[in-house]
């Protein structure tokens, strides 16, 4: 039986270490202070929204590190208030936004804190009508336009801080689309913007009317162009293609294998590269898209995948023999069409984004596989939401939109793509490791699929949220079967469309 003593000291050690921990908080939170102040006095540093973020996720760290502490309420405070004085600099709505949603969590979790009133304050005057916030409302701002291409195909983004109704029409003699965005202003993008690609000359950008801006493109030769909207932040991307040739995969030649012959090395290698010539790999997020929290605190999935993007890179060059390209081979923010973008302009022949899995439930573990389509099921919703980092309504939105953008997409390739590597992952970890849950292939709307010219795939390789899967996804082991699973089942989908 425990004395009453040694009860007395576990109490007084554990509240020691708490002092202690809060004391380190403490320290955490005025470094970032001063960070942020620092920030504060330097015109030019204010001017790049990086340093703004870097800044948030100082106070961040504060709350993360010590939830349940005093100093955590205070983070949060500063965390909302930053992105309160980000917008005036942005004009982004989706930074008032998360302003106003951490003011909120704040008064929630913490409503005996002096910062909850603070916090009420503050919600109150981004409210008030005479605000800031409500006079720049009404004013959308084109910010950038951003354009890839290869010889057939170019996509474009235009840029914008917030959502806007937008329509377009292509026009002949001369050739040109053009896309006009109501309620907006140019804002600082160049009325000229030089492309010339095989398929469009140029961008121009006037004010139209006094509300309403005109992009124009002006075509060289293409063959049919597709244009949606993607949210959070708010953007325009439209696709053009040219007439191009339809890919044709190379029959398989039969490898016959007598007792006086022998195969040199890398023979089957370079005939199953016959049908997939060149893959793209996509770690999902990075940079300051931090992606899922891991269990395990400091443990991200922006670091999990590239880990495992590289791995795969290197076993599909050693066992199928292709050209490998990853989207981004370091810790580096890559928006979700650029990626996209990305396996486009590399003429991929199959693209494969690397994602791990998350859940409020602790106890979820699994893999799953998708392919782009609508959304089967609220759970496939949500995976969809929290890796295009919107709403489950901007889902429900997207989805409305999705029949016409797909008619083309290799939904049908994907699917089989989807179905052998799945299977193929699931088998192969089973027999290396106790307890693999097979949660399937399903569908939905990602972001980082739309568009793509190739079967197309996304992994959920395992729970990063989970205790158990957070620690073999960080085990190099466990990266290399998922790796070697993965390209057991590229290699029987390409035997299977090499008939």
């Amino acid at each position: 039986m425990i004395s009453k003593k040694t009860i007395f000291l576990l109490l007084a050690f554990a509240l020691l270490s708490t002092q202690v921990h809060a004391k380190d908080v403490r320290k955490i939170y005025y470094e970032a202070n001063a960070s942020y102040s620092e920030l504060s006095k330097n015109k030019a540093k204010l001017k790049q929204r990086a340093n703004w973020i870097a800044s948030i996720r100082k106070f961040q760290n504060v709350y993360i590190q010590d939830p349940n502490g005093p100093w955590a309420p205070a983070g949060l405070y500063m965390t909302g208030l930053i992105y309160k004085r980000l917008y005036g600099y942005s004009n982004r709505k989706t930074d008032i936004l998360e302003s106003i949603d951490i003011f909120e969590r704040l008064i929630k979790r913490y409503p005996k804190s002096s910062y909850s009133i603070k916090a009420r304050k503050q919600i109150s005057k981004i409210r008030n009508p005479g605000s800031i916030v409500n006079k720049k409302a009404s004013i959308k701002v084109i910010n950038q336009l951003r354009h890839w291409s290869n010889p057939d195909y170019t996509r474009i983004v235009i840029d914008l801080s917030d959502p806007v109704k937008f329509s377009h029409n292509q026009l002949h003699k001369p050739e040109r689309i053009f896309v006009d965005i109501r309620d907006c202003k140019i804002g600082r993008i160049p009325k000229f913007i030089k492309i010339n690609d095989n398929l469009l000359k140029d961008a121009r950008a006037s004010q139209n009317t006094p509300d309403v801006v005109r992009v124009v493109f002006d075509i060289k030769s293409i063959n049919e162009y597709k244009i949606f909207s993607l949210k959070n932040p708010f953007r325009i991307v439209i696709d053009v293609k040219s007439k191009g040739k339809k890919r044709k995969y190379d029959p398989l030649p039969k490898i016959i294998i007598g007792k006086s012959h022998k195969i040199k090395p890398g023979a089957i290698a370079k005939q199953l590269a016959l049908g997939v010539k060149t893959i793209v790999i996509d770690p999902g997020h990075g940079g300051r898209d931090t992606g899922a929290p891991g269990y395990k605190r400091g443990v991200y999935e922006k670091d999990v995948v590239l880990k495992i993007a590289k791995k795969l890179a290197r076993i599909i060059k050693r066992k199928i023999g292709c050209k490998v390209y990853l989207t981004r081979t370091r810790d580096k923010y890559i928006s979700l069409e650029e990626r996209t973008a990305i396996a486009n302009t590399k003429n991929a022949d199959l693209f494969i984004s690397i994602h791990t899995n998350a859940s409020k439930n602790k106890r979820a573990t699994g893999i799953e596989t998708y392919f782009l389509n609508l959304a089967t099921d609220n759970a496939s919703i949500s995976v969809a939401a929290r890796e295009n980092a919107t709403s489950k309504k901007n889902i429900s939105d997207l989805q409305s939109i999705l029949n016409d953008l797909m008619q083309n997409a290799k939904i049908n390739e994907s699917s089989l793509l989807a179905r052998y590597v799945h299977k193929s992952l699931v088998n192969h970890m089973g027999k290396k490791y106790s307890r693999i849950k097979n949660k399937g292939v399903k569908q939905a709307p990602f972001y980082v699929l739309l568009g793509a010219q190739m079967p197309s795939i996304l992994i959920e390789s395992s729970f990063i949220s989970n205790k158990t899967e957070c620690k073999r996804l960080k085990n190099s082991h466990y990266q290399e079967q998922l790796c070697l699973g993965i390209t057991k089942g590229i290699k029987t989908y390409i035997r299977r469309i090499s008939k």
